[in-house]
């Protein structure tokens, strides 16, 4: 019984990251056109992560995508400019969607 005690709260900790980065996510409505496991308008974040699997500079590309918008890599539509998104913001959504698995 003890262990349980024990292992509840760590398990709490360990899950408000990636708890919290989706919460960030929705605020800035990623999620309008994002979903974690599918297509909507824009890409998955597991297919984001998974092209970006690697790459050294990835994480400062999408920073400046998220902010300043992009368009070509996906498709025909275009990422819009996200200004409601501060370069420390936009990092931590970066940082979360490339840990998607």
């Amino acid at each position: 019984m003890n262990r349980l005690l024990l292992a509840l709260p760590l398990s709490l900790l360990m899950a408000a990251p990636a708890m919290a980065d989706l919460a960030l996510a929705t605020s800035k409505n990623c999620m309008a056109c994002h979903a974690i496991d599918k297509k909507v308008v824009g890409p998955a974040y597991k297919d984001v992560a998974a092209k970006y699997a690697g790459q050294k500079d990835a994480a400062d590309k999408l920073v400046l995508k998220v902010m300043k918008g992009g368009g070509g890599v996906w498709g025909p539509v275009p990422m819009p400019a996200n200004p409601q998104v501060s370069e420390a913001e936009a990092k931590k959504l970066v940082a979360w969607v490339l840990s998607q698995k």
